[in-house]
């Protein structure tokens, strides 16, 4: 639960399957994932993009391992202190895997919160909005219904209002969707993304996969990263793979962890 919840962060299902059953081959359990080498589960990583990902995945099951006999721990303060976990996939962790009457909130459905109370919430109201709803004793279905009603129903650019089952109680709703979008602004609801062509992150993913293949020199940078005539640029952002752990300085040339 705790790997596909990494994967599915910021990237589609579509691409997250294959990737998934392929990468639980190989690291079937905590303890086999904390056994490899991080460079290999860098690679293993290859096609879901966000790298940083693989990194954290690789000191969780360390954490796992060190810590809790190599079971995912079942405690929500347990599962923020693993490295690279926020509140949304301990949750989902807890809600998913062992059933418990928590509440998942992401994107969607801070939107769907928000435009029921028809304002928008800060962080704490969104999350505490969410575990009033959850109904004892099935936090697992609630959970996956109220994620697809953000998805498919309540969506962000053209909500299906007229077939949303709780469209009696929602503000916004009711009021003919008349003015401001509540969700737009309120805490859990995500804007739109930066520019990725051209972007640090490009160059970043585009290092990363040269490196799969073997290591990288300085002088080379520039070119695998897309940049030719900015080594600079390219020397700054090698550095931030270096920081983040996806990347180390071996006899003068970029390699995997």
């Amino acid at each position: 639960m705790l790997v596909s919840e990494l994967m599915l962060q910021q990237t589609q299902v579509a691409r997250v399957v294959p990737r998934y059953q392929a990468f639980l081959a190989s690291y079937p359990d905590p303890a086999r994932c904390a056994a490899a080498p991080v460079g290999d589960v860098v690679r293993a990583w290859q096609g879901l993009g966000y790298n940083r990902r693989a990194v954290n995945l690789h000191r969780c099951a360390a954490v796992v391992v060190d810590r809790h006999e190599g079971v995912v721990p079942d405690r929500l303060e347990d599962l923020l202190a693993l490295p690279g976990i926020g509140p949304y996939t301990a949750r989902a962790v807890l809600a998913f895997a062992y059933e418990r009457d928590v509440a998942v909130v992401d994107t969607n459905v801070g939107r769907v919160l928000a435009r029921l109370a028809g304002r928008p919430l800060a962080r704490n109201e969104v999350q505490a909005a969410a575990d009033d709803a959850v109904p004892a004793g099935q936090g697992w279905a609630w959970n996956q219904g109220l994620l697809d009603l953000g998805a498919t129903v309540c969506t962000a650019r053209a909500p299906a209002c007229e077939r949303c089952p709780v469209s009696g109680w929602c503000a916004w709703g009711r009021s003919g969707t008349a003015g401001p979008d509540p969700a737009v602004g309120s805490a859990g609801v995500s804007g739109g993304q930066s520019r990725f062509e051209g972007s640090d992150r490009q160059g970043r993913g585009r290092l990363v996969d040269a490196l799969r293949t073997g290591p990288v020199s300085r002088r080379e940078l520039a070119t695998v990263m897309g940049w030719p005539d900015d080594p600079e640029r390219a020397e700054r952002v090698a550095g931030t793979l270096v920081v983040d752990g996806l990347a180390r300085w071996h006899r003068g040339r970029l390699v995997l962890p």
